[in-house]
């Protein structure tokens, strides 16, 4: 269950990551709101991951996840550029968190 937590604890992160842009600055009520409630779920869940899984690699996964997604809604939401080697980076983040998942 703590590896469940943590995935859905990144994904909120990438839900606050994104919302941040939508705030203008915490200056739009809405998006300011879930924002913050995305960061106290995140949190939350990281939090309940902590609990069983070791604090390095929990981190780790948790912010990779958030960096991933991130970067992959950047670019098909805001049109940031999408160059073969920002996807091969990617990637590589992508190795780096199975590789903490098969050692842990």
């Amino acid at each position: 269950m703590a590896w469940l937590y943590l995935f859905v604890a990144g994904l909120f992160e990438v839900g606050w990551a994104i919302g941040l842009k939508y705030t203008q600055g915490f200056t739009r009520l809405v998006p300011s709101v879930l924002t913050l409630a995305s960061m106290v779920v995140s949190l939350g869940l990281l939090g309940l991951a902590l609990k069983s899984l070791p604090l390095g690699t929990a981190y780790a996964i948790w912010t990779g996840v958030g960096t991933i997604g991130t970067a992959v809604l950047g670019i098909v939401l805001l049109g940031e550029p999408a160059g073969a080697l920002r996807l091969a980076c990617i990637g590589l983040i992508v190795a780096g968190i199975v590789g903490l998942k098969l050692v842990s």
